[in-house]
């Protein structure tokens, strides 16, 4: 084969093998997204969401989407480069997808205004975004080397994992933070229901990655301290999780109104799932 032949079918591959990525990062968005996209508090939530609140949170996943492009995009990225290519075409594929999806659903019709289509279809990109980069790791297929090369890459920085625990709270919370059933559990939960829910958090989150022994999970050092995993890891997860739901819950216009007692209860209610998309976060990342 001709030097020009072996050129030509490198360039396929590539080409091939980027065609992939972007059907299975349209398959993540439909995947992971699915949920949003019928869920009806997520319709009329792009009517009277606040914009600034909105532009923020899609101005915050632009970066969220360059980091976790650089650790699975469509294709393994060997620059920053390439992660933000990764991270516009996943933004680019969500807004087109929820679009779809939307206007199949009768959902944007001709009597919507031009500011009501575009909230809407930028809060179901967000999360579509993110799917579309899971697509990668959750849909594609590895051969037994590429498993072992992800495997021995799994090893990242302390901030690495933190940032992947965001993620997975992020991500879980923009699937339950809008629905009515958080405003009528907050309604019916107690302050003790409140301080067993923390405590169950982060049982369920400490249990789920550290103590279980997931593929993906931290172990225990031969001679260290079962602590060790508790305080380095599980409590400052939980943390984040928090955070996230409290972010989530004031962007969702969920917290105004409200007594300190009654966003306390709130947030502690969304962090049980986003404790637990914490926690698997660096399973499926």
């Amino acid at each position: 084969m001709s030097s020009t032949q072996r050129s030509a079918s490198s360039e396929g591959d590539e080409t091939r093998q980027f065609l992939t990525g972007i059907a299975r990062g349209t398959g993540g968005a439909l995947l992971f997204a699915l949920p949003i996209f019928m869920t009806m508090e997520m319709w009329f939530l792009g009517l009277y969401i606040d914009r600034t609140k909105l532009f923020l949170l899609c101005a915050l996943n632009i970066p969220l989407l360059i980091l976790l492009a650089h650790r699975i995009g469509f294709e393994k990225t060997a620059d920053w480069k390439e992660a933000c290519r990764d991270a516009a075409i996943a933004f680019g594929l969500a807004i087109i997808v929820s679009t779809a999806i939307l206007i199949l659903f009768g959902i944007l019709d001709d009597q919507a205004t031009r500011s009501n289509v575009i909230a809407k279809v930028a809060l179901q990109a967000v999360p579509a975004s993110i799917g579309a980069l899971l697509g990668r790791s959750q849909l594609g297929a590895h051969s037994e080397e590429e498993d072992e090369e992800n495997e021995g890459s799994t090893e990242t920085s302390y901030v690495m994992e933190l940032f992947m625990m965001m993620v997975g709270a992020l991500f879980l919370n923009l699937n339950v933070a809008p629905t009515e059933e958080m405003i009528l559990i907050g309604y019916k939960i107690t302050p003790y229901h409140t301080l067993l829910l923390v405590i169950l958090s982060i049982l369920i989150m400490h249990g789920f990655v550290y103590a279980l022994h997931f593929k993906g999970s931290h172990r225990h050092a031969e001679n260290g301290r079962g602590w060790h995993s508790l305080v380095r890891f599980t409590l400052p997860g939980y943390v984040i999780a928090l955070a996230m739901s409290a972010y989530t819950l004031w962007t969702f216009e969920r917290l105004g109104d409200t007594s300190l007692s009654q966003m306390i209860s709130a947030i502690v209610i969304l962090g049980f799932p986003a404790a637990i998309g914490a926690a698997s976060a660096r399973l499926i990342l």
